[in-house]
């Protein structure tokens, strides 16, 4: 493949230094963005983007020889974390309306938005791109799904992508043809339809394969799931289709590493493995925020943290309380925990704009990424050709 590019790679990043902060505007975060330089329409100040992190997270980060992928559907952005040339943290943004579930595998990106999945190729990993990044997705496929509220994404052993399509509460592969393929649904759903029943949200494979699911409660009727956030989660064994797991508080993204199980326990702010013998959840680190977005890295996870919105969905909740019982405000923001030790190693927390975080990704041998988005002619200039 010949990558070719006639213009360089626009600057969307930010640089910072280990205990700096980065403040973007709406426009400096997107550079083909319209917003105003000093206030916004409505002669508002512009809300800022703020990102503070540990004294050895960028470090950490040279040392892993990764970068870090997170989307917020708040904002309607996808970030990388990632190192300068120099060192220092850089980070990079593309705008993706209402961007969620994150899948990569074999130097493709896949990112779920609001009526579409993406599909993004690492052109410069054929080819090494000239300037300062080391990896450049190039946008080659796109599915459209229609709004179904596409969660987590994973890519299968064949290769086929399978998503958490959560209005229709069912394990969903993409299609050429239609909007998506139903590939299974929980045993409690009598049938397919438009209700967000269970708010069925992750996905776990095994051996390259669905196996286990996360939903907020086992209900059968449109928004049934609502009325059972305290304690109504569950793990669902897709194989064996029945629940392993229950009482938990709107659990999400669970991932199976080592023959283990990792989820989050998101309304009580726990991060934790599921012991399936004893059908009971084993705490492992407290996390101040709506958790959310899971990945690995040798021995560490990193995590996802949101701040909790101020309505119904997220009110009354077990994390409530154990934040008062911390004495903390929610966060939102990245943890990196040791999973030999359950401690928070490093952490990367993100004010302003951005106060919900939904997935993460670990970019592998990779120091700074960046993407091709749809908003500058950039697109129109960035030629790859299969030889």
């Amino acid at each position: 493949m010949q990558f070719e590019s006639k213009k360089s790679e626009p600057k969307p990043d930010v640089g910072l230094g280990e205990k700096a902060r980065a403040k973007m505007t709406a426009a400096q975060a997107e550079p083909s963005a319209t917003a105003p330089t000093q206030k916004q329409s409505n002669g508002e100040p512009e809300a800022k983007f703020e990102i503070t992190t540990s004294r050895q997270f960028v470090s950490w980060l040279a040392e892993q020889n990764i970068n870090l992928g997170f989307t917020t559907y708040q904002a309607g952005k996808l970030f990388f974390l990632g190192l300068k040339q120099n060192g220092q943290l850089s980070v990079f943004n593309r705008t993706l309306e209402r961007c969620m579930g994150l899948a990569y595998a074999d130097d493709t990106l896949y990112v779920a938005s609001l009526y579409q999945i993406y599909k993004f190729v690492d052109a410069a990993r054929r080819q090494p791109a000239e300037g300062p990044y080391d990896s450049v997705f190039v946008p080659q496929l796109s599915y459209f799904t229609g709004d179904v509220d596409a969660h987590d994404l994973a890519v299968q052993k064949d290769d086929k992508l399978v998503f958490v399509n959560t209005l229709f509460s069912c394990l969903a592969e993409v299609s050429e043809t239609h909007s998506f393929k139903p590939v299974w649904q929980p045993p409690f759903i009598d049938r397919l339809a438009a209700e967000d029943r269970c708010h069925l949200n992750g996905v776990a494979l095994v051996d390259g394969s669905p196996r286990y699911v996360t939903a907020v409660a086992d209900t059968n009727v449109a928004d049934g799931w609502r009325d059972h956030r305290r304690d109504g989660g569950i793990v669902i064994d897709t194989k064996a289709n029945e629940i392993v797991l229950s009482g938990l508080s709107m659990p999400h993204t669970p991932r199976v590493r080592d023959d283990t199980l990792w989820l989050h326990d998101s309304g009580t702010g726990y991060f934790g493995q599921a012991d399936l013998k004893k059908g009971t959840f084993e705490r492992v680190a407290f996390c101040p925020g709506y958790l959310r977005g899971l990945d690995f890295i040798n021995k560490y996870a990193v995590v996802g943290l949101s701040q909790p919105r101020e309505n119904r969905t997220f009110s009354g909740l077990v994390l409530d309380d154990n934040l008062r019982q911390q004495k903390i405000e929610p966060r939102c923001g990245l943890y990196v925990i040791d999973l030999e030790t359950g401690d928070v190693a490093h952490w990367a927390r993100i004010e302003g704009i951005v106060s919900e975080l939904y997935d993460v990704v670990v970019l592998p041998n990779r120091k700074n990424s960046s993407l091709i988005g749809f908003r500058s002619d950039q697109i129109r200039r960035v030629i790859s050709i299969d030889t």
